[in-house]
């Protein structure tokens, strides 16, 4: 809420007005014999049918109960000094209607089928026998003023225009209206609202209520607004939370008021959009108020004037009314002129009299007639409360304004043109017809003295601009409509609407901004899911899948991250990710190199000892030459584990499956070649058999080169179809890009897999048939279990390989490289360097139980 300094004490003079009185002037014998209207003279007379009183009941008269009173409703007469300023100012501008002078008749009409002709028809006919009034019409007038009410005029425009006479409404615009087939002698002085449906919707997003009800009138205006702002809404995501159209007419009425509060007052959205005028809505809003609406903001199309219903204002804590008027450029001199006029200078106004008789201290104590002299000293309108009578000027004021230059422009212009043809000659006095104004009017346009352009052609006038007015009700009867905003169609998008939201005054007590929606908007990190059968407003919010961002407030969908980034744990940002491979530096990687590396040095160390102990038996009788070649290749399985270390390359790539391929092919066709020699040299028992020559000739030592060279050949294979690359994975760990080698054709690796599968397989079998050959130095039992390990490694490798990723996966394949270079060296080797350098008495050949086996053994070293 907005603070502001409370308002001043009222001047001594303000002190001395009277309430205003419920009590009928009709009948007092003063009042009774002046005219029932306002005239001045003049040589063009336009007249007006204002609604300046309201009708009630005098229940103090016992003799004659339907007695009515007249009450003046004191806003409106502001429209007669509109009319009587404008008249006033024109007649002393020199340049406008030369030698001829406009004057005014207004009337009073009343909001009721039965008497709302009676004037109008006076005015037209002169029928009726009124006091001082002349029977017969005065052939001077020539326009028409009606208004505000669109009902009024409408019903006093079907008699007009039977006669084509000029009829100005200055109320609202009313589509009705707009008919010219109906009403071809019509003018409607207010732009069309061809604006106000973005204007309010623009408020709307202003403060993000996107869930409003809506109430408008069962009429073409209610209609035509309701299909402009719901189309509005729709491109904005605003949505409708119910929608109210009622009318007045029907009998269920009573029944529609409590149905129409039901709805309003329990739904959710804090928000209600009020279309329609005065005389087709105010009823229902007033009943409304009268059974309390709690805690809405009334959005309004026009500012009601609810001042002449008691207790509107006594409610006004429980709404903020947000009231949309045309913007006007303000009239200089109005409100000077308004603080002058009194009855004294206009004696032929019947309601300015009456307005002074009811507002000043101005009757004495034995009669009912204003005696002038007793009103206070300097008494002036200003004295009025502003919520009573308002100083400045209206919407609906100026466009009365407006009017009356528009009949003076137009007769300018007629007058100019009689005079070019010589039909005006010097005959002074000669008044136009009313049907000749037509001609002029249909495509008048002209700046009026304020500055604003006037244009009647309907698709050439311009959109109007709005005042946003919000009523300030504390103190409770202040009552002051304040300027808080502004929205021009003329501005850029995005800066059509303006407004201080310092100024606001919410429901008292209530600082905050009103809430209005459906459902709470989604943070980021969240997207909308659509309630089923509900508004697009009314969602539920949803966490993002994984690596999908929503990074604004209420996204429909999630947006999915590019590959080389990935989403934060809060699901509303992007972030670039990290480069990764399984590094020497990485706490894994450095644990696999130092595995790799002590394993090579012991291999290096199993080594250097057979070399030491060549001459030994146990050396000696297990084949020297192929224990070092499965060692030398044992030290390069060790070591090739390191190529899957470190940043990938396409080099490193290639060596990896290539050499990895090759050494362990080495390696187990040596054992192959162990085995099988280990065969030969027990089955050889005698000279002569062929076992015996191949033994001798050294045939073993071909398997070797064969099984390698088969190896190189499907490794060739697969160089020159689907080498090895560099590759990344940005899947398998989160906020990383994983870069690997890719074994580029999986059919080539499966191959290097099985061929080395087969020879273990085939070395497995053979030494597991040579296990209980006798002899102390026979190593059958040991390549045997060597060659279970080593399958039993490989055959686990394939799934759990399969079931890793990443980096996993490449330690994975490392760890089962030296695994089975570990399992071939402990099984085999082990145990003959704990004989050689802990047990040397079974390092002798002197020992053996079977001489003939010792002769073969030492054949086949």
């Amino acid at each position: 809420m907005a603070v502001w300094p409370p308002p001043l004490p009222l001047p001594p003079q303000r002190q001395l007005l009277l309430p205003v009185l419920v009590r009928s002037l009709a009948g007092t014998s003063c009042f009774s014999t002046m005219k029932q209207r306002a005239h001045m003279d003049g040589d063009v007379i336009i007249a007006g049918f204002f609604p300046l009183n309201t009708l009630g009941k005098d229940h103090s008269n016992s003799e004659d109960s339907r007695q009515e009173e007249h009450t003046p409703i004191f806003k409106n007469y502001q429209f007669v000094l509109a009319l009587v300023f404008a008249v006033e100012e024109i007649n002393k501008n020199p340049v406008l209607l030369h030698n001829m002078t406009l004057g005014l008749d207004i009337y009073d009409v009343e909001f009721r089928a039965w008497t709302m002709f009676k004037n109008p028809f006076i005015w037209l006919f002169g029928k009726y026998k009124i006091p001082n009034y002349s029977c017969m019409r005065d052939r001077r007038s020539t326009a028409v003023l009606t208004g505000p009410s669109g009902i009024t005029s409408n019903q006093i425009g079907t008699l007009l225009g039977l006669y084509r006479f000029p009829q100005f409404t200055f109320g609202s615009f009313d589509h009705t209206l707009s008919d010219h087939n109906k009403f071809p002698a019509l003018y409607q002085m207010a732009p069309k609202d061809t604006s106000m449906a973005i204007a309010i919707v623009s408020l709307l997003l202003h403060f993000n209520w996107n869930w409003v009800g809506l109430l408008t009138s069962q009429d073409e205006n209610g209609s035509w607004f309701l299909a402009e702002l719901k189309e509005e809404m729709a491109k904005n995501k605003v949505c409708v939370a119910y929608e109210l159209v009622v009318s007045t007419q029907d009998l269920s009425y009573l029944f529609r008021v409590m149905a129409v509060y039901n709805k309003i007052n329990n739904s959710s959205a804090s928000v209600l959009i009020i279309y329609g005028d005065k005389d087709s809505l105010i009823s229902i809003i007033m009943s409304l108020e009268q059974i309390l609406i709690q805690g809405k903001v009334c959005v309004m199309n026009l500012q009601w004037d609810f001042t002449m219903k008691t207790g509107y204002f006594m409610l006004g804590s429980l709404h903020v009314p947000l009231i949309f008027t045309h913007h006007h450029v303000n009239v200089s001199g109005f409100t000077d002129f308004v603080k002058a006029v009194n009855p004294s200078k206009y004696p032929e106004d019947i309601f300015l009299a009456r307005l002074w008789f009811l507002s000043f201290n101005c009757s004495d104590a034995e009669s009912d007639c204003v005696i002038w002299d007793n009103c206070p000293p300097d008494t002036s309108l200003d004295w009025l409360p502003g919520h009573i009578f308002d100083m400045t000027m209206s919407g609906y004021s100026y466009n009365i304004y407006k009017t009356v230059y528009a009949v003076a422009q137009a007769l300018h212009e007629m007058l100019l043109l009689q005079t070019e043809v010589h039909t005006m000659g010097n005959r002074k006095g000669t008044v136009p017809s009313p049907a000749q104004l037509h001609l002029f009017l249909k495509n008048i346009q002209y700046y009026n003295p304020a500055g604003d352009q006037v244009i009647w052609d309907e698709k050439s006038k311009v959109e109007p601009e709005y005042d946003i007015l919000n009523i300030w009700n504390f103190p409770e009867g202040l009552e002051l409509a304040v300027k808080v905003g502004k929205f021009s169609p003329y501005t850029l998008h995005g800066n059509q609407l303006s407004l201080s939201e310092d100024l606001l005054e919410w429901a008292i007590g209530t600082t905050e901004t009103p809430h209005s929606i459906c459902s709470e908007s989604c943070v980021p990190g969240f997207r909308t899911s659509h309630q089923e059968e509900k508004a697009t407003c009314c969602f539920d919010c949803t966490p993002c899948p994984e690596n999908e961002i929503a990074n604004v407030t209420d996204m429909e969908h999630c947006m999915k991250c590019p590959d080389h980034q990935y989403a934060n744990t809060q699901r509303n940002q992007c972030l670039l990710k990290a480069a990764s491979f399984l590094a020497f530096g990485d706490p894994l990687g450095m644990a696999l190199a130092c595995m790799a590396l002590c394993f090579s040095m012991l291999t290096l160390v199993v080594l250097g000892v057979f070399v030491k102990h060549k001459d030994s038996a146990i050396v000696k009788a297990n084949n020297r030459t192929l224990s070092y070649i499965l060692l030398i290749s044992l030290i390069l399985c060790f070591l090739c584990s390191l190529l899957f270390l470190g940043h990938p390359n396409t080099v490193t790539c290639i060596l990896q499956q290539i050499t990895f391929g090759i050494v362990f092919t080495v390696a187990v066709s040596t054992v192959l070649a162990k085995t099988v020699t280990v065969v030969l040299a027990f089955k050889a028992t005698s000279p002569g058999r062929r076992i015996r020559w191949l033994l001798v000739s050294g045939a073993p030592n071909f398997i070797i080169p064969t099984c390698t060279l088969i190896q190189v050949t499907i490794c060739g294979l697969w160089l020159g179809t689907s080498p090895p690359f560099v590759d990344t994975d940005a899947h398998s760990e989160h906020g990383h890009i994983i870069i690997l080698c890719n074994k580029g054709s999986l059919t080539a690796f499966y191959c290097v897999l099985g061929y080395l599968g087969s020879l273990a397989l085939v070395s497995f079998t053979v030494a597991f048939l040579a296990r209980n050959l006798p002899d102390t130095f026979n190593e059958a039992k040991f390549l045997t279990f060597s060659m279970l390990v080593f399958c039993s490694v490989w055959l686990t490798f394939l799934p759990v390989y399969h079931s890793a990723k990443g980096k996993v996966m490449v330690a994975v394949e490392i760890f089962s490289i030296l695994a089975s270079s570990a399992g071939l060296l402990g099984c085999i080797f082990v145990p003959k360097c704990y004989n050689i350098l802990l047990m040397p008495n079974k390092n002798s050949p002197y020992g053996f139980r079977d001489k003939r086996h010792s002769r073969n053994m030492q054949t086949y070293d």
